[in-house]
């Protein structure tokens, strides 16, 4: 069987609501920007990275969109994932090799430009979206050894070199969302976990709340999910957030937002992230990252 190849791109609007097309003189086609993956890259940066070559614009993701699965004349599989971009700044195109012109069309207009099938259904199911009104990050704490070898004080356990390395890489994906605030539950190996991202932002401070820790007695950890579930409600206003949170209580928070009673599809591995997005008070996706 021949290597999937992986690309990533997005639908990229601005305000008003036009879509940006890229038209590609190798194909002579109009087509959404998107590219081949770098190797290890991740998808979301690979997406914004080529939404920046191919367009001139940052792309602020926002949601995540179905992916786009083909094969390549040659017979090779190929999956494209795609995210909903709001765009700020821009600039000159800078792969100019790839893409010769862009456009921004009114939904309609894109429909009738864009040149392949999948990429046109891709607009039409953004199209049927309501307006994104609210993005959270949620992350849940990077590797911090093991509980039982700890001597001192749990709150104080730090993340360890494997920690340090989920941090600094799930830290770059969540930059790509522009947050401008910070928030972490009370352990040490919570705010640890967001200071690869604040350095990335500049130095920006991080909040500790204790809505999103672990309480003392398991058997309460249902109730405290909960009332985590609140308190994410509410951080929505005011700017994107990135909030770090424990693993005993992010499965049932998110149940909750889902409005569903069993947290076991959204366990989330240590240093592992959700794009959460909301359009007014109902939540339209939760993505991993």
């Amino acid at each position: 069987m021949a290597d999937q190849v992986r690309a990533a791109g997005g639908v990229l609007y601005r305000t008003g609501g036009e879509i940006c097309l890229v038209h590609r003189p190798r194909y002579d086609d109009w087509s959404l920007p998107k590219g081949k993956l770098d190797a290890d890259e991740h998808p979301l940066a690979g997406a914004v990275r080529e939404v920046t070559e191919e367009t001139g614009w940052t792309g602020v993701p926002e949601l995540r969109l179905p992916t786009v699965a083909y094969d390549l004349p040659d017979g090779t599989p190929k999956t494209v994932d795609y995210w909903l971009m709001r765009a700020v700044g821009d600039g000159p195109v800078q792969d100019t090799d790839e893409v010769d012109e862009l456009v921004w069309l009114a939904p309609a207009e894109a429909l009738a430009r864009l040149s392949y099938d999948d990429e046109r259904r891709l607009v039409e199911h953004v199209i049927a979206l309501p307006p994104v009104t609210a993005v959270v990050g949620l992350v849940r704490h990077a590797h911090a050894g093991e509980r039982k070898e700890w001597k001192g004080n749990d709150a104080l356990r730090p993340i360890d070199e494997r920690g340090r390395d989920e941090a600094a890489r799930i830290g770059a994906v969540l930059a790509l969302l522009r947050p401008e605030r910070l928030i972490s539950a009370t352990p040490l190996r919570c705010k640890q976990t967001l200071e690869p991202l604040a350095a990335l932002l500049g130095g920006r401070p991080i909040v500790q709340d204790g809505a999103f820790t672990e309480p003392a007695d398991p058997d309460d950890a249902p109730a405290k999910a909960k009332l985590g579930a609140q308190r994410l409600l509410e951080l929505r206003a005011g700017g994107v957030p990135v909030i770090c949170g424990q693993g005993k209580v992010m499965p049932t928070m998110l149940a909750t937002l889902h409005d569903e009673s069993d947290p076991a599809p959204y366990k989330t591995p240590k240093g592992d992230a959700w794009l959460l997005t909301w359009s007014g008070d109902r939540l339209l996706d939760a993505s991993r990252l």
